[in-house]
């Protein structure tokens, strides 16, 4: 089987591992990863976070390693992607505003392509009219009361669980990256066979 081609969406603070780690996971199987961000252009960096719960009453932030975007904003042709990937942290609170970006998921839910999302990634998908409607979706916990309102149910998963319903594969945060990218393969027809 031919690799698939990702679209992942990301903005400056995004999670580090969300990315670094998807990406690298799936250039490992064959798939190619094109990471953009509005108004970047390939070989331009992206500022990435990591994110991590120390006892306090959420999450902290620290600086992550500098990620170099490798597909130019500008120039996706979204009709080339298999499936969309929103990684989380902070970059979808105000990616999700743009309509650039908007348009681009409107056209992977309507042509039933597959949806990716993780942690904070909802952010972007509750931003566009109908895409969690009716859908079953896992997220950071402070982004149910968004699930909701955006007609989704909110699953509340384990923190290193992953959940499919139909074409789009959900999940809490990065501490649940094995099982989302084992699912994303999976919805990708992606099989891995041990000799």
């Amino acid at each position: 089987m031919p690799g698939k081609r990702i679209l992942m969406l990301v903005g400056d603070f995004t999670e580090e591992y969300e990315i670094f780690v998807y990406q690298q996971a799936m250039e490992a199987v064959g798939h190619t990863v094109h990471v953009v961000c509005p108004d970047k252009k390939a070989g331009d960096i992206l500022t990435t976070s990591l994110h991590d719960f120390e006892g306090h009453q959420t999450y902290t932030e620290k600086m992550g390693h500098n990620f170099t975007i490798n597909k130019t904003f500008a120039e996706v042709d979204l009709a080339s992607y298999h499936a969309v990937y929103c990684a989380g942290g902070r970059g979808p609170e105000y990616i999700r505003t743009d309509p650039r970006v908007q348009a681009m998921v409107r056209h992977f839910h309507e042509t039933q392509k597959p949806i990716f999302t993780i942690c904070h990634g909802v952010q972007i998908l509750v931003a566009v009219d109908g895409v969690v409607r009716g859908k079953r979706v896992a997220a950071l916990g402070a982004c149910a009361p968004e699930v909701t309102l955006a007609g989704g149910t909110y699953v509340d998963l384990s923190p290193t669980d992953s959940l499919i319903d139909g074409t789009m594969v959900s999940a809490k945060g990065w501490t649940a990256l094995a099982a989302f990218i084992r699912d994303c393969l999976k919805v990708l027809g992606t099989e891995i066979r041990h000799a």
